[in-house]
């Protein structure tokens, strides 16, 4: 009964091949490990500018804020791309 049982599903998991779930990878990194992130560059920020490094400070947001409008137009391009991947194949 158990071996029959346990035969079955070794043969149900071998025969339906599953893929990596993207989806989930990315909106975990998006919901949990970004907002630490910037969490900790706000942390680092808040304590060179009470020292008075104001020039480190400014220079690093300003890397910051390049960095997520290269993230932002990466993310454009993907849903633009889509988007004309589908007006010109169908």
């Amino acid at each position: 009964m158990i071996a029959t049982e346990l035969a079955r599903h070794v043969a149900t998991l071998a025969a339906e091949p599953k893929g990596i779930n993207t989806q989930g990878i990315v909106t975990f990194f998006a919901s949990n490990i970004a907002p630490i992130l910037l969490a900790v560059l706000g942390v680092i920020f808040i304590g060179r500018a009470s020292r008075g490094e104001i020039s480190k400070v400014l220079t690093s947001s300003a890397i910051a804020i390049v960095g997520l409008a290269f993230i932002a137009g990466a993310a454009t391009l993907f849903f633009v791309g889509d988007a004309l991947i589908k007006l010109i194949f169908n």
